[in-house]
């Protein structure tokens, strides 16, 4: 297949069902931790705000998703959780007021991963902080091969490890590779045994922010 035959449009209630089924299979892990997305999440975020929550779309396959909210952090690199940043998951902390939009969540089904489809939704992201304009985007990053040497390092030694490119991290490489700046470790983020809970508070600064 092409990259250039998926469409990345809006998510509608239609698509619903299958955006659970592929949070299923992109996530296993963290399913059987209770830390998917349900059709109740959903139905709340496209209610709230339709603009951020997208999919991938390729012929009549639903292959890969993305959802955001804007919020106003204060201080504007405080820690925070996963449930803390996102309502919940339930995007009711959402503000039109807010200065940034936060990158909840990207899915990609296993099968069609390495194909730019992720790269897509955050070119479609930093699009939606333009139309906005937000000051930035931030997320909050799985560490998601910080179990296989937290006997080794601590997880902000993980990290320096991937910026130096000596350990590949397939998220936190990939978001650095797409113009993101890290600036510190979040623990206890989210319920995740892969990263041991930890994630990185990440930053892309929109250079068409205007004050």
């Amino acid at each position: 297949m092409s990259n250039n035959e998926v469409l990345i449009r809006k998510l509608t209630i239609q698509d619903i069902k299958n955006v659970i089924e592929l949070q299923k299979e992109s996530f296993p892990s963290m399913l059987e931790e209770g830390s998917v997305w349900r059709d109740y999440h959903l139905k709340s975020h496209i209610e709230i705000f339709s603009d951020g929550q997208l999919c991938a779309q390729y012929g009549d396959k639903i292959i890969g998703s993305s959802s955001s909210l804007i919020v106003k952090l204060d201080p504007p690199y405080r820690e925070h959780t996963f449930s803390e940043a996102t309502g919940n998951s339930m995007f009711t902390n959402h503000t039109n007021y807010g200065d940034t939009l936060y990158g909840a969540d990207v899915s990609v089904h296993p099968s069609f991963r390495r194909l730019g489809i992720a790269t897509k939704f955050y070119d479609a992201r930093k699009e939606i902080a333009k139309k906005y304009n937000l000051r930035r985007i931030i997320a909050g990053g799985r560490l998601v091969n910080y179990y296989k040497y937290a006997t080794t390092f601590t997880p902000e030694q993980y990290v320096e490890e991937v910026i130096k490119q000596n350990i590949a991290d397939q998220v936190l490489t990939f978001q650095l590779a797409n113009g993101f700046k890290y600036i510190k470790i979040l623990p206890n983020y989210i319920k995740d045994s892969r990263s041991l809970n930890y994630a990185t508070f990440i930053e892309w600064l929109n250079p068409y922010y205007q004050n």
